[in-house]
């Protein structure tokens, strides 16, 4: 198993927001952190590898210089892939969240950021059938018929 990681600074307000997709594309989790230190990415690592309950083979990251002494701390059997270009998977899907936040301006607070963040990632892994909803509707109407599936079941 393969995990992209990054940490972008969002372009208003304080923040940076963490991202880690697995080698299928799928978005796992979203961490907004005021600072980006060992601190941040530590808590950011821990949240990622309890929800995908395996201890990836690869770890992919952007070449920031906290990240390779908090790997070697959670995960040391991992590899670690900083090479330029090796995290594009990412760098492209951070490109569509991008461009949903452009007409609203940037986000104002970090809670806020973590809310929108982590709801686009479910809609993206909806749209993209990473979940048993919707299933077998076409990917044009796959969010719509999902989300009327989870209202019979409320």
């Amino acid at each position: 198993m393969a995990i992209w990681s990054t940490g972008r600074r969002r372009t208003r307000g304080p923040g940076y927001v963490y991202r880690a997709i697995d080698q299928h594309g799928q978005v796992i989790d979203v961490l907004v952190s005021a600072r980006r230190d060992a601190a941040a990415a530590r808590r950011f690592f821990r949240r990622v590898l309890a929800t995908v309950k395996v201890t990836p083979s690869e770890v992919i990251t952007d070449a920031a210089a906290i990240h390779p002494g908090v790997l070697d701390e959670l995960i040391p059997q991992a590899w670690h892939h900083v090479e330029q270009y090796a995290n594009n998977p990412i760098e492209s899907d951070h490109g569509q969240l991008k461009h949903r936040l452009k007409p609203m301006r940037g986000l104002r607070n970090d809670r806020t950021a973590q809310t929108i963040i982590a709801g686009h990632a479910f809609v993206q892994n909806l749209r993209r059938g990473h979940y048993e909803l919707a299933i077998d509707s076409p990917p044009a109407t796959r969010v719509a018929e999902a989300f009327t599936e989870l209202a019979q079941a409320i």
